[in-house]
């Protein structure tokens, strides 16, 4: 049973500026650990974001509610593609949700980074 639905889309150009603008901040701010330790470029990072905005959509939170950015992780599966992992006000609010499984999907076209998450129960 699908337990939640998210999709967003974040502006290549526009992560470009707020990367110009907070870098290091932002990082702080938003990213784990192990996605800071993975170099990317504003492709990446906007493919970064796009992912916990869906994960927040899906989980009907926003970034808010108890749920915080650095709350939903982007990892590698070891093909290379992107999983999920949640912690926190995430992890409590799937658990609620009684999410079994996470599925996330990103991908880049036209200046922008698109990501979908599906979260089963």
């Amino acid at each position: 049973m699908i337990a939640g639905v998210g999709l967003d889309v974040v502006g290549v150009d526009r992560t470009s500026r707020l990367l110009a603008r907070h870098g290091g901040r932002l990082f702080e701010r938003c990213f784990t650990a192990g996605e800071v330790a993975r170099p990317g470029d504003a492709e990446h990072v906007a493919g970064l974001l796009a992912a916990k905005e869906a994960a927040f959509k899906a989980l009907g939170t926003g970034w808010g509610d108890g749920v915080g950015w650095r709350d939903v992780a982007v990892e590698r599966t070891p093909s290379g593609g992107p999983r999920l992992r949640l912690a926190g006000g995430a992890a409590a609010r799937a658990a609620a949700l009684g999410v079994r499984a996470t599925h996330v999907s990103i991908t880049h076209a036209a200046g922008v980074a698109i990501a979908v998450v599906i979260l089963e129960a």
